[in-house]
């Protein structure tokens, strides 16, 4: 699986934009595919997670501004994210949710934000840049 994540840019406080990761070569379909973010200085941070059957789940700085979606005939996953805020400018990835090397439909138990993004995901693509201007 190779994804490629797209869809950054700058936009002011309260803007919105819409991110997508696109699989190349192989299927997303059944694949639980999670959001992440890395601020500068800071460690990669889990936003948001779909599973492989569709259900969404978010870290709390996301719930009620972001919502995941999945476009199984593109191929693709959506992060659509309104009402940002400076604190959200980062450089966004996307990943699929491996347990021990293998792609899963399922989303960490423990909740996306307390999930280990190096251990529990993989396949990163190159991340698109957030930039939140106040």
């Amino acid at each position: 699986v190779q994804l490629q994540a797209s869809g950054g840019g700058l936009v002011q406080t309260g803007g919105s934009l819409r991110l997508s990761c696109e699989a190349s070569v192989s299927r997303l379909d059944n694949y639980a595919v999670g959001w992440f973010r890395q601020a500068p200085g800071k460690k990669r941070e889990g936003v948001s997670c779909v599973s492989g059957d569709g259900r969404a789940y978010y870290a709390e700085s996301a719930e009620g501004r972001f919502t995941i979606s999945r476009d199984h005939a593109k191929n693709t996953v959506y992060l659509q994210m309104n009402s940002l805020k400076s604190e959200d400018t980062a450089v966004y990835y996307c990943g699929v949710r491996n347990v021990f090397g293998a792609p899963t439909m399922y989303c960490p138990m423990n909740g996306i934000s307390r999930t280990s993004p190096e251990s529990d995901f993989g396949f990163w693509g190159q991340g698109t840049q957030v930039t939140v201007s106040s």
